[in-house]
């Protein structure tokens, strides 16, 4: 491929970082998937500027063919890059072309050509009830300092008892806390309201009672122990630690607790399109896959428990 510096000229350039404005501004995607946009669409305009001989202009754009970004794919599939994210690799080739076309730049039928990439069923691995309650109640066991031990248990409680994303958790202020729910700000700025159960509400007011730093209504409430906003990772780290205590499967995460909090409120009879409302999926299909795991999660216990199973 053509360094990326030099694989496009001025004009797709502009076009490029306009597009990618739109994308932080109008769209409120988040930073890694912007940038993942970008990096997708540099190394698409090295690999036409390499079988073009220079650098990609308007007229190579417009001559684009189906073959050219079928080839440019299963390059990317040569270098290891699996199905999902060849998919993304795709959704970001449409987007900036969408953008040109909103633009009034171009117009293009290549892409509408191309077959998004079959992407492989997987589902999320939920602890179980038990698991979820001991994963938190030892986080609380294994730090000698009282304050640090009530943050962690909080932030843990907030992905199993809320269902948030740890990027949620660690971005509760004091103003979300107001009234019975707590408010979320998810993926792309969009806002919902979640209830908070008291126990999760009462790991909260613990930490808050025990914690050296004050923060202002809008600041995030966690905070790491140089006084700065506490880095998911450490939450990572504590997982880990906690994974081995308890003998859990690699797959406990902070997003495992947040996988639980569904498959649970779903076992228990909960109604799909208000498990679909607490999570913040855009769409329902998203939240669907929860049925799956827990008719396996039935199956499982058939094939166990049945003598013929």
């Amino acid at each position: 491929m053509v360094d990326s510096a030099f694989a496009a000229d001025p004009f797709i350039r502009a076009q490029m970082l306009a597009w990618l404005r739109e994308l932080a501004s109008a769209r409120r995607l988040a930073d890694n998937t912007v940038e993942a946009y970008s990096r997708d669409l540099d190394q698409f305009l090295s690999f036409l500027a390499g079988h073009a001989g220079g650098a990609v202009t308007l007229s190579t754009l417009k001559d684009l063919r189906g073959a050219d970004i079928r080839a440019f794919m299963a390059q990317r599939r040569q270098e290891s890059l699996g199905s999902r994210s060849l998919a993304r690799v795709l959704s970001s080739l449409k987007s900036f072309f969408r953008f040109l076309e909103r633009e009034g730049v171009l117009s293009s039928e290549a892409l509408n050509v191309v077959r998004t990439p079959k992407l492989p069923k997987s589902l999320p691995k939920a602890l179980t009830v038990i698991e979820a309650k001991q994963t938190i109640e030892t986080a609380g066991e294994i730090e000698d300092r009282p304050w640090v031990a009530a943050r962690d248990m909080a932030v843990i409680s907030l992905c199993y008892g809320a269902g948030l994303r740890i990027s949620e958790a660690l971005a509760v202020t004091a103003a979300d806390l107001e009234g019975p729910t707590l408010r979320v700000t998810g993926k792309g700025g969009k806002v919902r309201l979640v209830p908070l159960i008291e126990a999760v509400r009462k790991s909260i007011v613990l930490y808050l009672s025990l914690s050296p730093f004050k923060t202002s209504p809008d600041e995030p409430l966690f905070r790491g122990t140089k006084g700065g906003v506490l880095s998911p990772r450490l939450i990572q780290l504590r997982l880990r630690q906690l994974r081995s205590v308890l003998g859990l499967p690699p797959s406990a995460t902070p997003h495992a607790l947040r996988h639980s909090f569904a498959t649970h409120l779903l076992g228990r009879g909960g109604d799909l399109r208000a498990i679909q409302e607490l999570l913040g999926h855009a769409s329902l299909s998203s939240t669907q896959i929860y049925t799956a795991v827990d008719t396996e999660r039935l199956l499982q216990s058939y094939r166990s428990a049945h003598p013929r199973g």
